[in-house]
């Protein structure tokens, strides 16, 4: 959690401001319309379930108890779900940003240049750091179809392994900008991350936790790779 929340102070740092703009703005671009549209789906859905029970005086209570019950379910749903979903969408478009941003922020930490800084390298990568998200995909999906049948065959345990699965989740697709920018291979990197468990997790339950708070979560995509970038400098680096 220490290195989330390191996160805030280091995208107000004076230097890395300009590399926070574009994760940043792709995540508010990107969340804003998908929280519009999912919860107008939200809101005709209940209204076409709601309206499906007759309109009988003695069944007004259960239709008006109906509507606050499936309310706080799908709205949690769409949190717990779609959170990790679009977080997964946005960072794919990120990606070289977010790399970009790992890069100066390591910089910043630890004083040192990295190789290949300029512009031109950056552009050059742009293929391998798209390549590793496409790795970091198929690695998700195959487990994201089966923890979401969990998640609707087996409704409370099914969201506690959702919700450890985003954690998890949340910690590769951060840990990895680092990683990446030194070429460490993505096999490498889960092997370092799952003999890190405790800190795994407990970076990427925070991350989880705070891309379901509105507001909070427009931010989460440069805060988390600032905090993981933290976190491989002074604690994964030397274990590579």
């Amino acid at each position: 959690m220490h290195y989330f929340l390191l996160g805030f102070s280091l995208i107000s740092t004076k230097g890395l401001k300009r590399f926070v703009f574009f994760p940043l703005a792709i995540n508010l671009v990107l969340f804003s319309v998908a929280i519009y549209f999912l919860f107008g789906e939200i809101s005709a859905s209940i209204v076409w379930m709601v309206d499906l029970i007759p309109d009988w005086e003695w069944l007004s209570w259960l239709k008006q108890g109906l509507s606050y019950i499936i309310w706080p379910i799908a709205v949690i749903s769409i949190l717990l779900v779609f959170s990790l979903i679009f977080g997964t969408l946005a960072n794919w478009i990120a990606a070289p940003f977010n790399g970009l941003l790992a890069e100066k922020v390591e910089q910043h930490l630890t004083g040192q240049t990295m190789d290949d800084t300029g512009l031109l390298d950056i552009f050059k990568d742009i293929p391998r750091t798209l390549g590793r998200e496409l790795a970091k995909l198929s690695y998700y999906l195959p487990r994201a179809i089966g923890f979401l049948l969990l998640f609707f065959i087996l409704p409370l345990f099914g969201q506690v392994l959702w919700f450890l699965f985003s954690a998890w989740m949340m910690a590769i697709q951060y840990c990895d900008y680092p990683f990446d920018n030194h070429k460490v291979p993505f096999s490498r990197m889960k092997y370092v991350l799952g003999n890190n468990k405790s800190q795994s997790f407990s970076f990427g339950i925070t991350v989880s936790i705070c891309s379901m708070i509105p507001i909070v979560n427009f931010l989460v995509m440069p805060v988390a790779v600032c905090g993981a970038t933290a976190l491989w400098v002074e604690e994964l680096k030397d274990q590579v």
